[in-house]
């Protein structure tokens, strides 16, 4: 899957005080939007004609001011800590600011009695140490942001320390052009986190993994890491948990495990919930063609063995994270001896899914 300003000698640097996503060239490019999402320019006073009725002009300045309202927030995912202590995202409308300045935004969403806490999801909580402030943000021609924050930031627990870092991390490369992150703490660089020795190094990425699984088994020179997603749930809130999965296999049968390693479930101590029934089985090599992947399984996938239904959190889980995979953009699924498969609504999957299918809409 699923991402200060100092000019060194030599070196050419995008040295941008980027409080977030700057205009032009330079600028940190957002997620697409939501394909139902619409472009809503300010709407301009004009002349009304003279025979415009009073019920037309309220009816004008309603739609107006129905558009100015489209603006004012927009969803941003941010990595926060569950009630389990494990690191997942939640999409939030946050105000959409004036400057641009979203990646500091994004930031400041991340700390502890911040303005995100009157927005937490219910078991949810914000993972930066109270009264942490972002000074300045920087971005890099080779897609490193640094990030320069007061010294608050160091008021953490050890324990934390992974998390803290995996949370910055995948909530900063949700911009297009942000590929990793480096620390400065009140200007001076971080090679390492400042309570637990957590090594930074040039950078921190999305393939230092996220909630990572530890196993004994697998010889980690020969595996890869790869992020998986399973659903979990507190109270009425249902989230998809990112769990990194060390996977054993050449390039050509890396899909294929992937999946087995799914069937088998993120092991122990995850707190995440295991969706596939043990008798699933992958029946053939799964093949990639224009960036559609498609996987055959036998008739032990399905929720129920009298109807050629797939679950919903089987399907997510499948589909959210084979898209994380370089060049999978869509998952077509089959089943042995069904001809049709339909999801918990009854509805046909007549196409490759995406992973567009289940990410929220923009409010409008």
């Amino acid at each position: 899957m699923l991402k200060r300003g100092i000019l060194l000698t030599g070196t050419l640097t995008f040295s941008i005080i980027l409080t977030g996503c700057l205009q032009g060239e330079q600028s940190i490019e957002e997620m697409d939007p939501p394909q139902d999402a619409e472009e809503v320019n300010n709407l301009e006073d004009t002349p009304s004609s003279g025979d415009e009725t009073a019920e037309d002009e309220d009816t004008a300045a309603e739609e107006e001011d129905a558009e100015e309202n489209v603006s004012e927030t927009v969803p941003r995912e941010l990595y926060l800590l569950d009630s389990n202590g494990m690191v997942a995202s939640q999409t939030l409308e946050l105000p959409n600011p004036d400057s641009k300045e979203v990646a500091t935004q994004v930031l400041e969403y991340l700390v502890k009695g911040g303005p995100v806490t009157s927005m937490l999801p219910n078991g949810f909580q914000a993972v930066l140490p109270e009264g942490t402030e972002v000074l300045s943000l920087n971005l890099q021609e080779d897609g490193t942001l640094i990030v320069d924050v007061s010294s608050d930031f160091q008021n953490y627990e050890a324990e934390n320390e992974v998390k803290i870092l995996e949370s910055m991390t995948h909530t900063l490369t949700q911009f297009e052009n942000v590929e990793k992150m480096q620390l400065r703490i009140e200007g001076e660089a971080q090679e390492e986190m400042p309570v637990n020795g957590t090594p930074i190094g040039e950078g921190y990425s999305r393939a230092n993994g996220i909630n990572i699984t530890k196993t004994d088994t697998l010889d980690l020179l020969d595996s890869q890491a790869v992020t998986m997603y399973y659903p979990a749930e507190h109270n009425e809130n249902r989230y998809y948990v990112p769990v990194t999965q060390y996977v054993e296999g050449e390039s050509e049968e890396m899909f294929g495990s992937i999946v087995e390693e799914m069937i088998q479930g993120p092991g122990l101590n995850t707190n995440v919930t295991h969706v596939f029934n043990p008798e699933t089985v992958l029946t053939d090599t799964p093949t990639l063609e224009n960036g559609v992947l498609e996987l055959v399984f036998n008739e032990g996938i399905l929720a129920d063995a009298d109807q050629p239904m797939i679950s919903d959190e089987v399907m997510e889980t499948i589909v959210r994270t084979l898209t994380e995979q370089q060049a999978v953009e869509a998952v077509d699924i089959k089943v042995e001896n069904v001809e049709q498969l339909v999801n918990e609504n009854g509805e046909m999957y007549d196409e490759p899914v995406t992973k567009q299918s289940f990410l929220p809409t923009e409010k409008l």
